[in-house]
């Protein structure tokens, strides 16, 4: 055998699709297109969400809520959550992405829910005022990033 025999399995490689190239290639005349009209057209077609003059959904739907452009995202831990974690250990975000409880791109921010019964040294980057208190209740501390 030598590298001039090498080819493709059969049905691996498949021939080009040759469009509006003459009557030869198959796909001549009208170039799969079908005949006349909007769509056969070089770029005919409806815009997005043109519903024929109609009005359309987008707009017969009322605006409902407001999302501020100014407001950060934060991934949220409950202190209830740290109770996974030894006690008398430090809790960063990178300790808390490692076990799973937050994704890695957004800061992290500890909320009150639950109970704490760790004494444990937890860094993030933001806390509630309910988590502050039950860190502390604990015998921990909470150190802001």
């Amino acid at each position: 055998m030598k590298i001039s025999d090498l080819k493709p399995a059969s049905g691996a490689v498949k021939r080009r699709k040759i469009v509006g190239k003459g009557p030869g290639s198959g796909h001549g005349k009208t170039a799969t297109r079908g005949n006349k009209g909007q769509n056969s057209r070089t770029g005919g077609g409806v815009r997005l969400g043109f519903e024929g003059g109609q009005t359309p959904m987008y707009r017969r739907i009322p605006i409902r809520g407001f999302k501020s452009i100014d407001k950060t995202p934060f991934d949220v831990v409950n202190v209830d959550q740290l109770s996974k974690f030894d006690n008398g250990a430090t809790v960063t975000p990178v300790e808390l992405k490692n076990k799973g409880f937050v994704g890695g791109k957004d800061p992290v921010k500890i909320l009150g829910g639950g109970e704490l019964k760790t004494k444990l040294t937890v860094k993030a980057h933001a806390f509630s005022a309910s988590a502050v208190e039950k860190i502390k209740a604990a015998g921990g501390t909470a150190e802001v990033l």
